[in-house]
């Protein structure tokens, strides 16, 4: 089984232990609704922690594979695609999970992209609620 079948088993199955090898120590994930990446292995597992929480009813439908440059040096790496479908809070979200591979077939940067933007929306403040409740962010109003 290689890198992309053991994420995706992992995530349908939500077993969050199953990732940690998965991961490279300084992975990367770019959200769709954040500038900057989160970065580490911690907190890239805590937030798909959160995720795995927040999405309702989430599937993979699809995956494509190929090669792309990553977002942190611009090298070319084996990538590949999972498109899912769920929903947050009732409303439907379509989306894409780029996972690029580092040589030794780990996964160094996790790029997600959603949509529609209405979706989008709501994913974002579900997401933050969850991320401040677990400790990985501090709570914007001040609480």
């Amino acid at each position: 089984m290689d890198t992309t079948e053991r994420f995706r088993a992992a995530v349908e199955k939500r077993d969050l232990t199953a990732l940690d090898d998965l991961f490279t120590e300084d992975i990367r994930f770019y959200s769709p609704v954040k500038f900057t990446p989160f970065e580490g292995r911690p907190m890239v597992i805590g937030l798909l922690g959160v995720l795995l929480r927040t999405f309702e009813d989430f599937r993979y439908v699809g995956r494509f594979a190929g090669e792309a440059e990553t977002s942190t040096d611009g090298e070319e790496v084996p990538s590949e695609i999972l498109l899912f479908r769920a929903a947050v809070n009732g409303k439907q979200i379509h989306g894409i999970d780029l996972l690029q591979l580092d040589e030794a077939g780990r996964i160094k940067e996790f790029t997600v992209m959603v949509r529609p933007m209405s979706a989008v929306q709501v994913l974002s403040e579900a997401v933050l609620v969850g991320l401040v409740a677990d400790g990985l962010v501090p709570d914007p109003a001040g609480h």
